[in-house]
Order: structure tokens, then sequence, then C-alpha cells
């Protein structure tokens, strides 16, 4: 598993899931010593964005529809702002975005090569359960950063458009209600690659039984909420 939370500045940062859309009232749950460095932090969020925007914007093309081709594009440029707006961030702080980025593209773009589907529904289907479960994470993280985190906090709560994924995903299973147990299967498998990221953010090899005790009601949340997701498709998580 590749932990690309390694460096830490400051000791004792606490971790708290925090209250957020489809997580609800969320458990506060204290982590000692887990958080990343600030720069990692915003390094791998800016590049998690950057990544979703690429995904979206690759599916435009082979869009038949112009009306899908546009909702497309929606949920592509909210992606591409909520990048900007992280880029435009961290130079703020006098860091070089590219720098801080770096580091995590060969295994961001792994992550996401693994949960890339074969046929465009599946690799909508991807970009709505990945990109929810780690913004819902990135926003628990953003609780060890003062007022940088809760400008990240700010940025992640942005509209995302990813609605307009989630109704392209019912027309299609509307027109052949075979996709629904397609992408109920496909959505399964997509969330235990998603944890192993979060998961590996939170360097799960250096976490005592204790440790685990006060991890696991995070995603237990995170969980709760992808449940939530597939729900609202209509589709068994």
């Amino acid at each position: 598993m590749v932990r690309w939370f390694w460096q830490r500045r400051e000791p004792g940062r606490r971790l708290q899931l925090r209250a957020r859309g489809d997580l609800g009232d969320a458990n506060r749950v204290a982590f000692e010593q887990l958080a990343p460095d600030i720069d990692t932090f915003l390094g791998q969020a800016a590049y998690l964005q950057l990544g979703y925007f690429e995904t979206l914007s690759e599916l435009i093309a082979p869009t038949p529809e112009l009306a899908e081709k546009e909702a497309l594009s929606r949920a592509a440029g909210a992606a591409l702002t909520k990048h900007e707006e992280l880029v435009a961030l961290i130079r703020e702080r006098g860091d070089d975005p590219t720098e801080l980025m770096l580091p995590f593209r060969e295994p961001l773009d792994a992550f996401r090569a693994a949960t890339h589907g074969v046929r465009p529904q599946e690799t909508m289907l991807a970009v709505h359960i990945t990109a929810g479960m780690l913004d819902d994470f990135y926003l628990a993280l953003s609780a060890s950063y003062g007022e940088t985190g809760r400008r990240v906090a700010r940025i992640l709560r942005a509209d995302d458009d990813r609605d307009a994924l989630v109704d392209l995903l019912g027309a299609a299973i509307e027109s052949d209600p075979e996709w629904r147990s397609l992408l109920a299967m496909w959505g399964r498998r997509l969330v235990g690659d998603t944890l192993l990221i979060a998961r590996a953010a939170l360097r799960p090899g250096s976490l005592d039984p204790a440790g685990e005790q006060r991890v696991e009601p995070v995603f237990t949340e995170l969980m709760a909420a992808h449940s939530r997701r597939m729900d609202a498709m209509g589709l068994a998580a």
C-alpha cells in the first residue's frame, strides 16, 4: 500500500470528521499524529481535483448527445475550478504547485486508471463515488490546518455539479435495467479501492489496536455516505 502522507511538521495535531452534506452529523473522532504536513495535504488535494477534471473531460468526446456533453462539461468545470482555487492557495503560501503535486502524480494516476471503467457509464460512476468519498475524507483532514484548512473546506464544499452524472446514469438504467446490477457491482468494487486510498493517507501501518478503534468511526461514516449515494441511484451498495 502506498503511503502518500509521510511527512509531518507539527506533532499532536487533531483530525476531526466534520459534518458535511451526505455525512450528516458526523462523530468527532480524534487522531494523534496522523495528519500529513500541509504541503502534502494541499499537493494531493489539488492533484485529485485535476484528475477528476481529466477523467470527465475524456468522456466528453465519445459522448454522442449534446445535452450529455454539456452535463459532463459542467462537472468537469467544477473540478477544474476547485483545482485552480487550491493551486491559487498554494501559490499564496509561496509554494510551487507543480512541486507539491508531482510526488502524487504516479500513485494517483494509477488509482484513476484502476477505477476507470470499460464503459463510459462505469467511469461516470467511478468519479461520482470516488470523488464523493475522497472529498468527504479531505474535509475531515482539513480540520487539522487552521485557517488554511478552513479555506480548503470551503473549496471542497462548493457545488461539484456531479448531479449531472447521476442524471446520466439514471437515464442509462431507465433505458436498460441491466445497468442496475452492472453498476451496483462496479460501485462495490470502487469503494474498496477508495478506502485503501483513505487508509493510506492515515498511515494504517502505524496504527495500533487503539488507533484502529479511533479510525473506525470515520470509515463507518464514509461508508454510510457511500450507501446513501448508491441508494439515491437505486443501486445496492
